[in-house]
């Protein structure tokens, strides 16, 4: 029995494909298939998957309705984060969703799950990624002011409902935590953010995120162990579609 991850699947078994990455990148190429084998040889029933957002680019859940079959005939149980992409998921029917695929998928927003002793929280999260100015040199010298503070809402949003997550599992006695973010826990211009705080204010083992994909994006953020926190970028196409054990 492992815990595993992996993010950035971006199904799209009913919906056309337009994105750039997806249909020209090489290591985009068949990419459900090299999952799916993947998948098959590694993970067994008592196996647990978190997939970390962008499930699916359909526009709502009519046109998901493939995409989550395919992951729900994944071997092992299967736990699904919130990505920027996933328009078919309003925050608000989390709950609606865990009754909808009850016994197939699990939904975490503004909860938790568990694996053996271990509390899995998370949220979408968020961060500024421009637009950024660059100089002569290549270097950042400014960015837009405005997109940052409209940024910093959507982060403080976030937040409080990572904060509900971790509470949630504080309240039922855990104490050892996983957090799961979409977005990096900080941006190409941070060292730290209200999310990497968070982690060392929660004693959080380790913090696994995705979005950053495509080799110019794979080390925007945070790898490896920082003030006693673990984190592990879980890209598809970082990951090359094997997903990554956390824990045994």
């Amino acid at each position: 029995m492992s815990l595993y991850a992996i993010g950035d699947l971006h199904l799209h078994f009913q919906t056309e494909l337009k994105t750039k990455v997806q249909l020209k990148g090489r290591g985009w190429r068949n990419h459900e298939k090299k999952f799916l084998k993947n998948c098959s040889r590694i993970l067994t029933d008592e196996d647990t998957l978190v997939l970390v957002g962008d499930h699916s680019w359909g526009k709502n859940l009519e046109y998901c309705e493939q995409d989550l079959q395919f992951i729900t005939e994944l071997p092992g149980r299967k736990i699904l984060t919130r990505g920027n992409h996933d328009m078919f998921w309003d925050v608000k029917k989390t709950a609606r969703l865990n009754e909808m695929f009850a016994g197939k998928l699990e939904f975490l927003q503004n909860n938790y799950y568990t694996y053996q002793d271990c509390a899995l929280v998370g949220t979408k999260g968020f961060t500024f990624e421009g637009p950024f100015y660059i100089d002569r040199r290549g270097y950042i010298a400014g960015w837009d002011e405005e997109a940052e503070a409209h940024a910093a809402k959507i982060v403080e949003r976030e937040r409080k409902r990572l904060r509900t997550s971790f509470e949630a599992a504080k309240a039922d006695g855990y104490t050892r935590f996983i957090m799961f973010l979409h977005y990096p826990p900080t941006s190409v211009i941070e060292e730290s953010s209200v999310f990497t705080e968070m982690a060392e204010e929660y004693g959080v083992e380790q913090v696994i995120y995705a979005h950053s994909h495509g080799e110019a994006r794979f080390y925007d953020s945070i790898h490896g162990e920082k003030n006693g926190v673990l984190y592990r970028l879980v890209s598809g196409d970082f990951l090359k579609w094997m997903p990554v054990k956390l824990l045994d």
